[in-house]
């Protein structure tokens, strides 16, 4: 490729970089919709449901939360071994409503 034709072709493509819309994609929407909520005091914070819930997965290593907002409850994904433990917690309440994996 001549060097024209490659600094077009790169001024092009940053430009299409640029320009490309961003968009949320699902774990932001529920991110920004877990926030929301806590803000406006309709859930329960993230992390006062942590502080309940990881002491009582003893021997358990904590991976992470997902944010349901459609059903409004946190999934909190636990994992011992190769046994992965789902602890499904109600986000208003802060009330455990299910247990899979154990």
């Amino acid at each position: 490729m001549r060097p024209f034709a490659a600094l077009v072709v790169a001024v092009l493509g940053m430009t299409a970089a640029v320009s490309a819309p961003v968009e949320a994609g699902p774990r932001e929407r529920e991110q920004a919709e877990a926030f929301r909520g806590t803000r406006e005091g309709r859930i329960i914070p993230l992390r006062a449901i942590e502080a309940r819930i990881v002491p009582q997965m003893r021997g358990f290593a904590y991976i992470g939360p997902e944010y349901y907002a459609e059903l409004g409850r946190y999934r909190l994904k636990f994992l011992r071994g190769q046994r992965v433990v789902w602890v499904d917690v109600d986000a208003r309440t802060g009330e455990v409503i299910g247990r899979s994996g154990f």
